[in-house]
């Protein structure tokens, strides 16, 4: 897609829901928190905002009982001021989270990016493609990777196996997912079972999600063989002086 003279001037803001704990990494620091390459992941996730061209505002949804420690912790790392970074408290679920940060946002935003903190080395470019989807027309915009193992469907209470999707018909979808922001707003005003993304929200709207490119870097962090790995990319990274 090419952006039209029009769509270019659509205001957009990133909301990053950092508020869990992520326990599947373990005990110590809520997930956001844990240090990737000496700097905690929420830093990292929070600079591939704002260093793409498109984000003009980031929105950060922390601990209710840890915002102030947030603030200091952004201030602390040397975060460019060119760019609009707002803490705000959040919920005690992901949806919740989301919404507050929704509500965060000035009028004059009208396209909404929502970005795991737990995937801290998302590339920019992909940022910027997600955002420049939405710009040109997409209501809701999600970047996906093609599944490289097979999936089994199975009977829950059972454990056997129902069923084989066709692989290429399917998947693995990442953050930033993007959205109108009118859209997001109406699918959280409208769902309120909990669902797993943003996007999965707005498909029980009846409104289509449309998949753009992934990247491999931009995976999530939960179990720790996913923290050595993105230590490996970081160290990469700093090896080519790319960040």
């Amino acid at each position: 897609m090419t952006s039209s003279p029009l769509s270019a001037k659509r205001t957009v803001a990133a909301v990053i829901p950092a508020a869990g704990r992520g326990v599947r990494l373990g005990p110590g620091a809520p997930k956001a928190m844990r240090p990737l390459g000496g700097v905690p992941m929420l830093v990292h996730a929070v600079r591939a905002m704002i260093h793409a061209r498109s984000v003009s505002l980031v929105v950060v949804v922390a601990p209710a009982d840890a915002v102030a420690d947030v603030r200091s912790l952004l201030g602390n790392h040397g975060l460019p001021e060119a760019k609009d970074i707002r803490i705000v408290a959040g919920g005690d679920t992901r949806q919740e989270s989301v919404r507050l940060g929704l509500a965060a946002l000035p009028e004059d935003v009208d396209v909404v990016l929502v970005h795991d903190a737990a995937r801290p080395l998302v590339p920019v470019e992909m940022v910027d493609a997600v955002a420049a989807a939405v710009r040109d027309g997409a209501p809701a915009v999600v970047p996906g990777l093609p599944l490289v193992d097979t999936v089994k469907r199975i009977d829950p209470g059972t454990d056997f196996v129902t069923g084989t999707p066709e692989r290429a018909l399917l998947r693995a979808v990442q953050t930033p997912q993007g959205f109108d922001r009118a859209t997001l707003a109406k699918a959280h005003a409208t769902i309120t079972q909990d669902v797993t993304d943003d996007a999965g929200m707005v498909e029980q709207l009846g409104i289509q999600v449309l998949v753009v490119p992934g990247h491999e870097e931009a995976f999530k962090v939960t179990r720790p063989l996913d923290l050595i790995l993105a230590e490996a990319v970081l160290a990469r990274r700093r090896a080519s002086d790319v960040f």
